[in-house]
């Protein structure tokens, strides 16, 4: 295990390992804890009580995010036709088909959420290899492959602010939930949309104790434990 440094000990002696926290708590300690010079993603983590072998007990999802990420989001659409007027009006940085394809087969990845329309994905698909590695690749159920008449909301939630989310292959999801220099009660609300989400992407293949475990953290400091019951009725 590496070496924490002096100044992750000392914030680690600001809590109590034995304690689950709510999420209120949890917040006020992780900005209390933060101790580096930039402005901190706040992070989820959830041990689920899912299968990752089993396909019917896969957990995907995007939760829309009321206060957003804290960060410029670079949005590219892979479409033809009169959908590239949408997109463009829409706020869309990178608009485009074949032309778009051929540059990001060429390494190039400038953007952070890639959307599609269904009729380009024939094209689209062949991007899968690197799109994929890097968590880009537009899919349905993710929310970003949409018909034309359904870019502008899509493109207008990607803006504001979403999060997917996807089970790895230890049971775990891991998501970002904003900025450490958010105000407690934004970050509590993003919070909030995320685990309802979480909720409403419940498989049908999953049985018994859906969520096992939540943790918080921020990008380098120390998980803080979740009170898995008031954390679950945030969903509410």
């Amino acid at each position: 295990m590496a070496k924490r440094g002096k100044k992750y000990q000392e914030v680690v002696k600001l809590m109590d390992r034995s304690k689950a926290y709510s999420a209120d708590e949890a917040v006020e300690l992780a900005k209390k804890a933060s101790y580096v010079g930039f402005d901190e993603t706040v992070e989820l983590h959830l041990r689920m009580g899912v299968n990752p072998r089993s396909a019917d007990q896969q957990v995907r999802g995007v939760a829309l995010l009321p206060h957003g990420l804290g960060k410029e989001v670079r949005v590219l659409v892979f479409t033809q036709s009169e959908a590239v007027k949408i997109a463009e009006e829409a706020g869309a940085d990178h608009v485009g088909s074949d032309e778009l394809v051929a540059k990001v087969e060429a390494g190039w990845l400038d953007f952070d959420v890639a959307i599609a329309t269904p009729d380009v994905m024939g094209k689209v698909g062949k991007l899968g290899r690197i799109l994929g590695r890097k968590g880009l690749m537009p899919n349905p159920k993710s929310g970003t492959v949409v018909a034309a008449n359904d870019l502008s909301r899509a493109i207008g939630e990607v803006r504001k602010g979403r999060a997917e989310f996807r089970l790895d292959r230890t049971a775990i999801i891991h998501l970002p939930v904003g900025k450490i220099s958010f105000d407690k009660d934004k970050l509590v609300e993003n919070l909030a949309a995320v685990v309802e989400a979480v909720v409403r992407a419940k498989p049908s293949g999953a049985k018994g104790q859906y969520i096992r475990s939540a943790f918080l953290s921020t990008t380098m400091g120390p998980g803080i434990k979740l009170d898995l019951k008031s954390f679950l009725a945030l969903a509410a």
